[in-house]
C-alpha cells in the first residue's frame, strides 16, 4: 500500500481505540456511576447516536467544501475539547452535554477518513475501504480491552486515557494528512445528490433492505447498552466484558479465511449470506437470554461475530449494485443512515424493554425480531431484479 494509506490506516485504528475506550461503558456508567435507569441510559446514547448522524452530514459537506485534511482537524479538534473537559467535568449533566458533543466530532471525522482513503488509493478499488474496515475491527478489539482493565483499576482514568489516545491521533493526523490532501478530491455529498426517476425501482429495494439494517443495528448496539448493564449486575467484571469485544474485534478478522470458500461459492448468492447472516445473529441473543457466566457471553458473541461477517459486508456490494450509474455515494449514504439509526434507537428501545419486563423478555424479542428481518432482506431483489443474480 502507499505509504499515505498506512498513516489513514494507523490514524483509523488510533481514532477507533480512543472511542471504544469510552462506548462500551457509557452504560455502566451512566447506570452504575450515576445512578440513572436504562431508558434513561439509552436516551442519553440516543442523543450520541443522533449528534454523530448531524456531524456526519457536516463532515461530509466539509470534506467537498475545504478537504479532508481540514475537515478531521475540526473534528478532532473539537473531540480533544469536549474530553479534555470530560476528564474533570463528568457528573450528571455535564456528562450528557459532553457525550453528545464527542459523538458529533467523532461523525464529522469518519467520513473524512474514507473519503481520503478512496482519493489517496484509487487503484485499491474495494481493498483500500476493506484495508480501513480492518483496521477499525483491531481497533476494536484493542480498545475495550484496555478500557475494561484501566476501568477495573480506576473509572476516573478512562477519561484520560481517551483523552491522551485522540491527541496521539491529531498529532499523527496534523504531521502527515496534509501531504497528500486535495480541496477537490472528494466525491459528490450525499446531500448534492438529486433524485432521479430511473432509480425509482433500485431505490424502492434498497429502502426494503434498510429495514433489515435498522433492525439489525438495533439488536446488535443492545451488546453496549443493556447487556453491558446485565453483566454487572450478574458480577462480571469490566475487563471481562471488555475482553468479550476484544473477541468480536480479533474475530472479524480471524473468521476471514475460514469463511472465504463459502463466500466464493455464494458469491452471486448475497440474498444466502444475508440469511445465514442474520439466523446466526439471532441464536447468539438466544444464548445470552439463558447466559450467566463470562464464557456463555463468550460463546454468544462469537456466534454474534460470525453472522456479522457474513452480513454486514454484503449491505455496500448491495447497495453498489442497485445504483445507477453517478450514484453510489447517495446509496451507500442511505445504508450508512440506516445503520445509525438502528444504533440510535437501539439502546432506547431495549432500556424501557428491561425496565418495563426484564432482560431475557428483550433477549427474546431480539431474536424475533431478527428471523421478521429475513422477511425484507430476502425481498429487495426481487423488487429489482435486473440489478442482481440473487
Amino acid at each position: 500500500m502507499p505509504r499515505q494509506v498506512w498513516y489513514l490506516v494507523i490514524g483509523m485504528f488510533l481514532n477507533t481505540v480512543g472511542s471504544s475506550f469510552l462506548w462500551p461503558l457509557n452504560a455502566i456508567y451512566i447506570h452504575h456511576h450515576l445512578g440513572k435507569t436504562l431508558t434513561i441510559a439509552g436516551f442519553v446514547l440516543m442523543l450520541n447516536s443522533l449528534a454523530a448522524v448531524i456531524g456526519n452530514l457536516l463532515g461530509g459537506y466539509l470534506f467537498d467544501k475545504i478537504g479532508g485534511f481540514k475537515t478531521i482537524v475540526i473534528g478532532v479538534t473539537l473531540n480533544i475539547g469536549a474530553l479534555s473537559l470530560l476528564m474533570f467535568w463528568h457528573d450528571w449533566w455535564p456528562y450528557v452535554i459532553l457525550l453528545t458533543i464527542i459523538g458529533f466530532s467523532g461523525g464529522v471525522v469518519f467520513p473524512a477518513m474514507y473519503a481520503l482513503i478512496g482519493a489517496a488509493w484509487p487503484e485499491g478499488g474495494r481493498k483500500a475501504f476493506n484495508t480501513l474496515f480492518l483496521s477499525n475491527n483491531v481497533g476494536v478489539a484493542v480498545g475495550p480491552a484496555l478500557a475494561g482493565f484501566i476501568a477495573d483499576f480506576n473509572f476516573e482514568y478512562v477519561f484520560k486515557a481517551n483523552f491522551f489516545m485522540y491527541l496521539i491521533f491529531f498529532l499523527l493526523v496534523v504531521l502527515t494528512y496534509k501531504r497528500f490532501d486535495t480541496k477537490n478530491m472528494a466525491p459528490k455529498n450525499v446531500l448534492a445528490e438529486r433524485g432521479n426517476k430511473e432509480s425509482k425501482a433500485g431505490m424502492y429495494a434498497l429502502l426494503t433492505l434498510c429495514i433489515a439494517l435498522v433492525l439489525c443495528w438495533m439488536s446488535y448496539s443492545q451488546w453496549s447498552a443493556t447487556i453491558s448493564s446485565y453483566t454487572q449486575g450478574l458480577g462480571m467484571s469490566l475487563s471481562q466484558y471488555s475482553i468479550i469485544w476484544t473477541i468480536n474485534g480479533l474475530l472479524v478478522v480471524g473468521f476471514q479465511p475460514i469463511i472465504r470458500p463459502l463466500v466464493r461459492r455464494w458469491e452471486k448468492k448475497l440474498k444466502h449470506q444475508l440469511v445465514l447472516g442474520l439466523v446466526l445473529m439471532s441464536f447468539s441473543f438466544g444464548i445470552v437470554a439463558v447466559a450467566e457466566e463470562f464464557k456463555i457471553f463468550a460463546v454468544a458473541m462469537v456466534i454474534l461475530t460470525l453472522g456479522e461477517v457474513f452480513f454486514t459486508p454484503v449491505i455496500p456490494t448491495i447497495a453498489n449494485q442497485l445504483a445507477p450509474k453517478g450514484r453510489q455515494g447517495f446509496y451507500q449514504g442511505i445504508v450508512n443512515s440506516a445503520t445509525t439509526i438502528g444504533r440510535m434507537i437501539g439502546p432506547l428501545f431495549g432500556g424501557v424493554m428491561v425496565d418495563l419486563f426484564d432482560m431475557q423478555t428483550l433477549m427474546w424479542s431480539l431474536v424475533v425480531l431478527l428471523l421478521i428481518a429475513i422477511i425484507p432482506a430476502c425481498a429487495w431483489h426481487t423488487n429489482n431484479k435486473e440489478n442482481s443474480e440473487n
